[in-house]
């Protein structure tokens, strides 16, 4: 109702404006040394760290952990603590398959929906958290105690910022920090002043990864391809729907952007997942971290 009434009364320019409504405030951190503050319907809930607090934490190797049934057969256990970015349902992977993350993503607030239990359960005290405006909405929603003891980064949307109006594609172009390709896809240099949306909430950590100048970031679970099947913590039957299969070829668009914009700057990607969409666009399989198959009779 809120998304419907923001589309009718406010326009195209500010329908986002369903993602802080009604009732939360952000105050962004002016600076890597400054604290901002989450507000709920009036009262602090939280606070809100500057993307820096990612690059002293950072190893030389940045993986981004997807949550694509391919999970299911790579072995975790040459993953050091600290090196992996957990997207959505991965974080049921924190305790079990990975000892502890660099810190967790999240943008789509309907995991939120779905998994709040799960996000109780397994993100603890202290985690980077990268939440999109909406998420951390939704959360609020859900339990406006929750984030008093965690560390959130905001993903901010360039092409649709918080509290700002929609940006067109001459906007985002002249913006000093931001790469685009012409074609609609584009890449954020500095995600402390917003990151490009591109279907998945991999295409924002990946930037907030090459932020952090690693020499190698991996991908693990980037599937694309197939999106229609169970994720690997879910069950047959009880698999929420996704629009990740219909946003394909977007995604793949800003994945084989942020490729060429890493190359300049000696990022090397690599793709973890035999069957990713990314494979025909540049990111041949690498089967190193494969679970060894168990032997047959």
């Amino acid at each position: 109702m809120v998304k419907l009434a923001a589309t009718i009364f406010l326009g195209k320019a500010y329908a986002h404006a369903q993602n802080w409504l009604p009732g939360l405030v952000l105050q962004q951190p002016r600076s890597p040394q400054d604290v901002g503050r989450i507000l709920y319907k009036g009262q602090p809930v939280g606070e809100l760290s500057h993307a820096d607090v990612l690059r002293p934490a950072a190893r030389e190797v940045v993986h981004i952990v997807g949550s694509g049934p391919s999970i299911a057969a790579v072995d975790f256990s040459r993953v050091a603590p600290g090196e992996a970015i957990l997207l959505n349902g991965a974080i049921s992977l924190i305790g079990e398959r990975i000892a502890a993350p660099l810190a967790i993503a999240v943008e789509d607030e309907r995991f939120v929906w779905r998994h709040f239990p799960l996000m109780r359960d397994r993100i603890g005290a202290g985690t980077l958290c990268l939440f999109s405006v909406g998420v951390i909405r939704a959360i609020c929603e859900n339990d406006r105690t929750w984030l008093a003891d965690k560390r959130v980064v905001l993903i901010d949307d360039l092409r649709k910022p918080y509290r700002l109006r929609r940006r067109s594609e001459e906007e985002l172009a002249a913006l000093d920090f931001a790469v685009v390709d012409g074609l609609g896809a584009g890449f954020s240099r500095d995600p402390a002043r917003g990151v490009f949306q591109g279907g998945s909430v991999a295409v924002s950590a990946l930037q907030f990864a090459a932020y952090c100048r690693p020499r190698t970031i991996g991908l693990f679970g980037i599937d694309i391809t197939n999106a229609g099947e169970p994720r690997f913590y879910e069950k047959a039957g009880d698999t929420a729907g996704s629009g990740i299969a219909g946003a394909a070829g977007r995604i793949v668009a800003h994945f084989a952007l942020a490729r060429r914009v890493c190359a300049a700057d000696n990022i090397e990607i690599l793709n973890f997942s035999p069957v990713s969409a990314l494979i025909g666009a540049g990111f041949p399989y690498d089967p190193r971290f494969a679970a060894a198959k168990a032997a047959t009779a």
